[in-house]
């Protein structure tokens, strides 16, 4: 079965440990599974650790909701983590969560406030944008910032986002912005509408490398 390398990140578990002590409890778990999922350097590419594809429904990843579709009416303004949940090999549901980096950021923002460089067409109604909320700088969680109003925050160095700019980097060490997901609307449901546009956490530096990724998926499906 196809394998692949994964760029291991910069920060010690040790070190992340101690910074997600002082987080809450649910931004800490989901903080600590990716640092320690990407620390990891090689996957078996299974359905569970493919990443979002097209035709998967996104799914809360909040352990009380984890599974549950998520509605336009469970979004706003504030960060709701997500899954995306396709079909194994069989036919049947698999959420996408064996590979950690496959965590996504969701929002939804009044008409007007979602501007370039966000990818307009990728989103809903120029309202609902799905992003990776893995930090390009070394693999952690980002969260909602409690410290500038509208930033996303990454609590291991400090990045800092802008969901409503293309996510881009506006504070820290983070070298690239968080990689859009195009995201549309089915029915009740929100729907991958295909890869990631830019390459995600960890191949947001090697283009080619994610790539290689995408074709590896694609002849895993066929």
């Amino acid at each position: 079965m196809t394998r692949y390398k994964r760029q291991d990140p910069e920060i010690t578990r040790r070190k992340f440990i101690n910074v997600a002590m002082g987080t809450t409890a649910a931004v800490g778990g989901v903080s600590l599974l990716s640092t320690l999922g990407a620390a990891n350097p090689v996957f078996r590419l299974t359905a569970d650790k493919m990443p979002p594809l097209e035709g998967d429904i996104l799914v809360h990843a909040e352990e009380s909701k984890e599974g549950r579709p998520i509605t336009v009416a469970d979004l706003s303004t504030q960060l709701v983590r997500a899954w995306a949940m396709g079909k194994d090999e069989d036919g049947n549901d698999v959420i996408r969560k064996g590979d950690p980096n496959n965590i996504l950021a969701l929002y939804r923002f009044p008409q007007g406030q979602l501007v370039a460089p966000t990818n307009l067409e990728a989103t809903v109604d120029g309202q609902i944008v799905a992003y990776s909320d893995i930090c390009t700088h070394a693999g952690c969680s980002v969260s909602d910032s409690d410290i500038n109003a509208g930033q996303m925050r990454c609590p291991c160095h400090s990045g800092e986002y802008d969901p409503k700019r293309g996510a881009i980097v506006t504070g820290g060490p983070p070298p690239k912005p968080l990689a859009q997901l195009p995201i549309r609307q089915d029915g009740d449901r929100l729907v991958v509408a295909g890869f990631f546009l830019t390459p995600p956490y960890p191949y947001h530096n090697s283009e080619a490398e994610w790539n290689n990724v995408k074709q590896e998926v694609e002849e895993a499906l066929t």
